[in-house]
């Protein structure tokens, strides 16, 4: 069993809530006044597929440009500093979709999605019906599921799929390996926030998000970055920490609270679409996991600090 909590005055409850659990109009009271700005002053393809997505940036003189290897090793041993004095598990990785660089850290390690299965749940659901067939009703519960992350939304869109089976098979298809939708009931509601998952696993389902070869028709992925483009101002946190200026940010996050350790999971996935020349203007993969935090606004931080380190090693944000 686990509990999730209301995070900021904006925000309807995180991931699985208490039988109490208010409806989208009647915010519950917050246990931090506000995720962003407050919690942040608290602390602060391969080459196939990276083809499909966008074409090499070139010079005028049109040779491709080379972006600069990652620096994997001094990256690594940076996050291990980092992290050394922050309790629990982290994974983490970005994927250049435009040249194919990649980093990963802690590859092997499966934490929870928390609320993050949400864009999976959707996906799933457009590969049975497209948007454009969708009732006024569904495309309302996938509004609230993915921009204000309500969980009862989420609920009828868990059954609306098969549930676990459904879950999992539409996983099938966009390539992940290691996520398996979860049976049953965790307190009042479905057991999707528990879902195991890996780092690698979030980065192709947001990759499936932009890419051509996904199963996902063109105008239906539209509609999930559309939705994961407007969160609500007090979740708009984690990913786009690690933003350029100029960069279009499309994230789902996740906060939940398990009750046998009572230490938060925090996640944060999604796709930093750049603008510009160079690697500025790459399309990035981001997924980012943790577990142990005992404040959800440190386990937030810790994400955003995760994910700034890493893009920093892939590009520097050009100064307008």
């Amino acid at each position: 069993m686990i509990i999730g909590r209301a995070v900021g005055r904006a925000m309807l409850v995180g991931l699985l809530v208490v039988p109490a659990a208010l409806s989208p109009p009647a915010l519950a009271s917050p246990i931090v006044t506000a995720v962003t700005p407050a919690i942040r002053a608290v602390v602060l393809a391969d080459h196939q597929t990276a083809k499909a997505l966008k074409p090499q940036q070139r010079t005028t003189a049109g040779t491709r440009v080379k972006a600069a290897p990652v620096p994997t090793k001094p990256l690594t041993k940076e996050l291990d500093r980092y992290l050394a004095g922050r309790p629990g598990p982290v994974t983490a990785m970005v994927r250049d979709l435009t040249d194919g660089r990649l980093y990963r850290y802690h590859r092997d390690e499966r934490l929870i999605t928390a609320s993050s299965a949400k864009v999976q749940i959707l996906m799933a659901l457009l590969l049975r019906t497209p948007w454009r067939e969708l009732p006024t009703a569904v495309r309302r519960d996938a509004d609230l599921m993915i921009r204000y992350s309500d969980n009862h939304a989420a609920d009828r869109l868990w059954s609306r799929i098969g549930g676990p089976d459904g879950f999992t098979k539409a996983g099938r298809k966009f390539g992940l390996r290691h996520t398996s939708g979860v049976p049953g009931k965790c307190v009042d509601l479905y057991c999707w926030g528990i879902t195991p998952t890996s780092a690698e696993d979030q980065v192709r389902l947001m990759r499936a998000l932009v890419s051509d070869r996904s199963p996902l028709p063109g105008k239906d992925r539209e509609q999930v970055l559309r939705l994961m483009g407007r969160v609500i101002p007090s979740q708009n946190w984690g990913i786009s920490a690690a933003a350029c200026g100029r960069d279009r940010v499309a994230l789902k996050n996740g906060w939940l609270k398990r009750v046998s350790t009572k230490r938060w999971a925090v996640v944060t996935v999604g796709l930093l679409r750049g603008r510009g020349k160079g690697p500025a203007g790459h399309d990035y993969a981001i997924a980012v996991l943790s577990e142990g935090a005992a404040e959800v606004g440190y386990g937030i931080a810790t994400v955003e600090g995760v994910a700034r380190r890493v893009m920093k090693a892939f590009r520097a944000c050009r100064r307008s």
